[in-house]
């Protein structure tokens, strides 16, 4: 699949990586962590004891604000020309150009090692559409959502198991297949799926692969990059987009920035920048080259997908 259309960019706004990353590298984890060192950039200093942090000042004397990415189209990943794209990373080189942060850099890690990465200073700011969840609440602090998001599957053509939610997945016993630390798999165990039976999977291009083999009959994603994945496929195609259940209830998900757990300053000046876009349109239409529509755009809040 053809990356989305990127936005312009002026070149002081986002630092190049060094040598040019495959796929492959994008996956690679605390590899891709420990060669930090090798992109040239210098580690902002380690959290003080100011009350709420002051990451954001030291990040402004720094010029440069390090952005983990998982590699996952369109949410934070470097394009077929080296360059950092993703409707995470676009948005947050808007964001912290009004903070007077004047440069993005990518650190490319799996998606599993985001949260660990960050807490460890790996990085400053999780960059990757991450969905925000009570779980997640208890590790980091989250932007409020910049969109929101129903689940889809991708299955062969003409869907002939008939799949349209976990409950069909259970009841036909289906072969199941989802992303690496993606809130499907939990999503699917509440609805009965044996946890051990998921086959997991790096991203939803090899979901694609899986479903298009026949290794599973079903991949679940978030509803845009299901979307965007089966576009070239002559073999597979996307369900209508749904909400799983959680709790016993239908759920919406929403995916928002995230900042360890002392930079609350860091978070509530990032949080004042996304409502005046929200406000004027300016989110959506950094949002819609990346394949999001108006009906994702939300008012949602990280209290309220936290859990109070």
């Amino acid at each position: 699949m053809a990356p989305p259309h990127r936005s312009p960019r002026s070149p002081e706004r986002i630092s190049r990586p060094g040598p040019r990353p495959t796929r492959r590298s994008l996956l690679a984890g605390v590899a891709a962590l420990g060669a930090l060192g090798a992109t040239g950039c210098s580690r902002v200093a380690t959290a003080s004891d100011v009350e709420g942090g002051d990451l954001l000042d030291r990040l402004r004397a720094a010029g440069v604000v390090r952005l983990g990415i998982a590699g996952e189209i369109p949410f934070g990943y470097i394009d077929k020309n080296g360059e950092l794209t993703g409707e995470a990373p676009e948005l947050a080189a808007v964001i912290f150009k009004r903070l007077g942060v004047d440069r993005v850099q990518p650190v490319p890690t799996e998606f599993g090692s985001l949260i660990p990465g960050l807490n460890s200073q790996q990085f400053d700011v999780v960059a990757a559409g991450m969905y925000v969840n009570p779980e997640r609440c208890e590790q980091v602090v989250f932007s409020d959502p910049d969109y929101q998001m129903l689940d889809a599957f991708i299955v062969r053509k003409g869907n002939p198991k008939g799949l349209r939610d976990y409950k069909d997945v259970v009841e036909k016993k289906a072969a199941f297949a989802t992303g690496t630390g993606y809130a499907e798999i939990q999503y699917a165990v509440e609805a009965g799926y044996k946890e051990s039976d998921i086959l997991i999977v790096p991203d939803q291009v090899a979901g694609l692969n899986a479903v298009e083999a026949g290794r599973v009959d079903v991949f679940a994603g978030t509803a845009l990059t299901v979307r965007e994945v089966v576009k070239k496929s002559a073999k597979a195609e996307a369900t209508e987009p749904f909400k799983p259940l959680v709790g016993g209830r239908p759920h919406v998900d929403g995916g928002a920035f995230a900042f360890r757990p002392t930079e609350t300053n860091l978070r509530d000046a990032f949080n004042v920048e996304l409502r005046k876009l929200k406000k004027s349109g300016e989110l959506f239409r950094i949002l819609k080259p990346f394949g999001f529509t108006e009906a994702e755009m939300t008012d949602l809040t990280a209290k309220e997908l936290c859990g109070g």
